[in-house]
């Protein structure tokens, strides 16, 4: 893809997510686009950062690790929004700016215990399982609380709050339903656990983020609408 598409697709998408702001009486400043770059090379995700999104993500532990390398002189703040096994753990963190997949009290205790080993800070979303879908990886929302109790043992780790996807076949109906259910429990936690700032929902992708938006969604993480190919004047 030229770089002239590329900034052209960051731009429409910026309108996009403005316009759904709007909608729902929200500033767009409130909501961070994180571009997925799963679908290019280094090369193109350096182009996305150049063209000013400097919010990337990665579902692949290693493909973040060689991506981060390869782009270090650019000040990309990387997200890993894939899942993250617990021996990966050591290779990610020096790179991640926030880990939004944390599924499991064994992962959060292994971020935990190399955080302390590096004396490293680390920011965390615990991941839900919103749609019950059993494909799909996260913890059940009676489980999140167990975590949040948890991670007192370990001070460098903070839970910035909590990411959520919504069902593949779901209607917009549907997905503002299943949002909704993750800022209730991040309301709910946010009460129980004051000493928390859970102000993160990282919620939406490219076929549902305004339904997300409409919800609370403070990131959303795009891939296909910023890569796509799209014909001239389309």
């Amino acid at each position: 893809m030229c770089r002239s598409q590329l900034v052209d697709n960051l731009s429409r998408v910026r309108g996009m997510l403005a316009d759904a702001c709007r909608r729902v009486g929200r500033s767009e400043e409130a909501v961070t686009l994180v571009g997925v770059t799963k679908y290019v090379d280094s090369r193109g995700a350096g182009e996305l950062a150049r063209a000013g999104c400097l919010d990337l993500g990665e579902s692949r532990p290693q493909e973040l690790v060689r991506k981060a390398q390869d782009l270090a002189p650019l000040p990309v703040r990387w997200h890993l929004v894939g899942h993250l096994q617990r021996n990966k753990v050591k290779q990610v963190l020096p790179y991640c700016a926030l880990i939004h997949s944390v599924d499991s009290l064994r992962l959060l205790e292994a971020i935990g215990a190399h955080a302390a080993a590096t004396s490293q800070q680390c920011n965390i979303l615990i991941e839900v399982n919103i749609s019950g879908e059993t494909a799909k990886t996260g913890i059940r929302s009676d489980d999140a609380a167990p975590l949040l109790e948890r991670v007192r043992a370990f001070p460098l780790v903070s839970i910035r709050g909590f990411m959520g996807m919504a069902a593949i076949d779901a209607t917009e109906v549907q997905a503002r339903a299943q949002f909704a259910r993750l800022r209730e429990l991040r309301d709910s936690l946010q009460r129980q656990f004051p000493e928390h700032n859970l102000n993160e929902l990282s919620m939406g992708m490219s076929s549902d983020f305004r339904a997300a938006i409409g919800e609370g969604a403070t990131i959303v993480r795009i891939g296909s609408l910023l890569f796509e190919q799209r014909a001239p004047y389309s």
